[in-house]
């Protein structure tokens, strides 16, 4: 996240990273690394959500299919390896689109408390409701790595800069809407699922910053519950 110039005061923070889940989004690749031959601890899993022949034998195109993976979302070393980083994304992946259209299934983001965005950490999902009414999401999102969290409990939006650009880490952080500290909304051009997260922020696609951009205000509440795999 970064720091926010309010009033003369210089409030340092973290930096943090959907329209409907897809893999089209990503970052942009890395150089290829050469592919390995090693079988992986998870060959099978990932085999299998890759649409590869499910053997438990690494082949050159399981490799080639793995690295794409891998180079596609920031996991290194990108060299077509099955290991448990690339099979905790996809697991990931698929406990997200198996929320479908129901993402407080759980009743645990507050539904008395009018419009709200809602952050899941576990499932690395957020969406905006209104009451019990599904507004907009869910959609992937990037929180805090281990280290640098982001926050749970009921907060409430109160700062927002469209141009917003971090002087602790010099980066830009376009459709910033702050929410606790320096801990943030804000878009990315990074792959949702690139381990192993943001510094503290919320970070989210281009399209998912600008729509939240759009639905919410200062003054709106956010509930962020739960606890990100690996922190």
């Amino acid at each position: 996240m970064g720091d926010i110039r309010r009033r003369g005061a210089v409030a340092l923070g973290l930096t943090g990273l959907v329209a409907p889940l897809t893999l089209a989004l990503g970052s942009t690749p890395a150089q290829a690394a050469s592919c390995t031959t090693a079988t992986g601890p998870n060959q099978k899993q990932v085999e299998k959500f890759l649409g590869r022949p499910v053997d438990g034998r690494q082949s050159a195109a399981d490799c080639k299919a793995i690295q794409a993976f891998q180079t596609k979302h920031g996991i290194t070393p990108n060299i077509g390896y099955a290991g448990p980083v690339t099979w905790g994304v996809m697991d990931l992946m698929n406990k997200q689109k198996a929320v479908g259209s129901n993402p407080n299934r759980d009743g645990k983001c507050p539904v008395n408390k009018g419009r709200i965005a809602c952050v899941n950490l576990t499932l690395q999902l957020s969406w905006i409701q209104d009451g019990s009414r599904l507004v907009y999401g869910p959609v992937p999102v990037r929180t805090g790595r281990n280290g640098y969290e982001t926050r749970t409990g009921l907060k409430k939006i109160y700062w927002r800069d469209i141009d917003h650009v971090s002087t602790i880490y010099n980066v830009a952080m376009p459709y910033s809407q702050f929410f606790d500290g320096g801990q943030a909304f804000h878009s990315v051009g990074l792959s949702m699922w690139n381990p192993p997260g943001s510094h503290g922020c919320v970070n989210m696609t281009p399209a998912t910053a600008k729509k939240y951009w759009s639905l919410l205000k200062n003054g709106d509440d956010v509930y962020v519950y739960g606890r990100k795999p690996g922190t």
